[in-house]
């Protein structure tokens, strides 16, 4: 590993290169800032070699684009697509997304919006239940979406015109854009052709295992669900890979490469991330999902820890396998190509003891969370966004995904599962903060002009 060598002046800068490199997997000039592909390249190498040594990755570094090709052990819906807005990705816009990249790769040196919003029409007329019309709003405010997703990334620069002028009237309005050929190839090349796919099951890394590699592929995949998870429980650890995570080396060499301290509790161990750069998400956090979120965190803990009223039926392990069953069951069957398809293999038998009982969690109902919800609008609304003040429901739906990508809580039929990483945010204190009299415009406290203020415990 050459982070063991690297001079200790020095290992500060490789380690800010790796963060980079782990939480985008795609670097490009201006993305996610223009200074992180210089750094990448100035330590390409070491890097190229300890990714592919300690997880299994493939580095490939040009001069325009730095692209880490992962090796996905376990489905994760936590790292979605999001637009300007910060919304999740639909369905509609991951494909015009993919669609776009589609007539990009076969465009030129430029190409304006409603060119490429042609192109995808045409393309998307051979989806079944697609369409891009550019006589709906809707259709427009989607495509436009995927484009920006694009340009924040470095595959299109605007050169001229206005991509919102189009949104709003495309009869008026139109944009020009530079294509980056480079990054269009670099953000999207699967390793086999999906249509021959017949589950998804099949995009998992390492499927078949020999007996002498066994230890050290169980060691990759513990050094991978670290640096790609915000925490590693135990419980969903094989036996060979529950032996990997309690190898302190292993924990180590993690700690060594991205510069992060391990913090290690009997239920698992999470990357405690206090520069802000390692994850996309950072919490506890300014805005009002966040400032919720760990509201919310401070009343399931309370709730969870009234043993009392918490008898053991209202504790339940954690589900497995929803989300691959879910994707299974989305996969077109006429897009597959039945003559190179391949049939799921044959997993040989694990050589291992049984699993231990799984354990339980905390459960708690959907008509729980959303009484407590309303309840914590109602004394704190006045201090969110404009957004949620009148969206209980969405503001519910937002918050329980920010704690499901933080693995924080599992959503569950009916409900949610208290998941061991959120005690760590249970002592959140509270001020809401009021405009003196003396402030300028001070006569908005009439209309709610109050700011709310949330302090966990830890950095996530």
């Amino acid at each position: 590993m050459h982070a063991r060598t690297i001079d200790p002046l020095a290992l500060d800068g490789y380690q800010r290169a790796a963060r980079v490199l782990l939480a985008n997997h795609l670097v490009t000039r201006v993305f996610p800032d223009r200074i992180a592909l210089a750094l990448i390249r100035r330590w390409a190498t070491e890097l190229r070699e300890d990714l592919a040594e300690l997880l299994g990755y493939r580095l490939e570094v040009t001069e325009t684009t730095a692209r880490v090709f992962p090796l996905p052990d376990r489905l994760d819906s936590g790292r979605p697509a999001r637009t300007p807005a910060d919304r999740v990705f639909d369905r509609r816009r991951y494909a015009y997304l993919s669609l776009a990249l589609a007539a990009l790769g076969r465009a030129g040196a430029q190409i304006t919006l409603s060119e490429l919003a042609a192109q995808v029409a045409v393309y998307a007329q051979r989806v079944d239940g697609l369409e891009l019309s550019t006589q709906r709003a809707a259709d427009r405010d989607a495509f436009v979406d995927a484009v920006a997703w694009l340009a924040v990334r470095g595959a299109l620069t605007l050169a001229d015109g206005d991509a919102g002028g189009w949104a709003t009237d495309p009869e008026a309005g139109e944009a020009l854009y530079d294509i980056d050929r480079p990054v269009v190839f670099a953000i999207f090349r699967p390793p086999r052709a999906l249509q021959h796919l017949r589950s998804v099951e099949a995009l998992l890394a390492e499927r078949t295992d020999t007996t002498g590699a066994q230890p050290a592929m169980s060691a990759r995949r513990v050094r991978r669900s670290l640096v790609e998870s915000p925490v590693v429980y135990t419980e969903s650890l094989s036996a060979a890979e529950r032996s990997a995570l309690a190898d302190d080396t292993i924990i180590a060499e993690v700690e060594l490469l991205t510069g992060l301290h391990a913090e290690r509790r009997a239920e698992g161990v999470a990357l405690i991330d206090t520069s802000g750069r390692f994850s996309d998400v950072r919490f506890p956090g300014t805005g009002t999902l966040s400032q919720v979120a760990l509201l919310l965190i401070g009343e399931i803990a309370d709730r969870a820890l009234d043993l009392d009223d918490l008898p053991e039926q209202r504790r339940r392990p954690a589900a497995s396998g929803a989300l691959a069953a879910g994707l299974d069951a989305a996969i077109p069957a006429e897009t597959v190509f039945a003559a190179l398809a391949a049939e799921p293999e044959e997993q040989p038998p694990a050589d291992e003891p049984d699993p231990p009982e799984p354990p339980t969690h905390p459960f708690l109902d959907d008509q729980w969370i959303a009484e407590t919800m309303r309840a914590l609008t109602e004394r704190y609304g006045s201090t969110f966004a404009g957004q949620w003040q009148s969206d209980v429901t969405g503001l519910t739906t937002e918050v329980l995904g920010l704690l499901t990508r933080l693995g924080l809580i599992a959503v569950t039929d009916g409900g949610i599962l208290a998941l061991p990483a959120l005690a760590r945010y249970r002592g959140a204190v509270v001020t809401v903060r009021r405009r003196a009299d003396t402030e300028l415009f001070a006569s908005a406290r009439s209309a709610g002009a109050e700011s709310i203020t949330t302090s966990g415990e830890g950095t996530h």
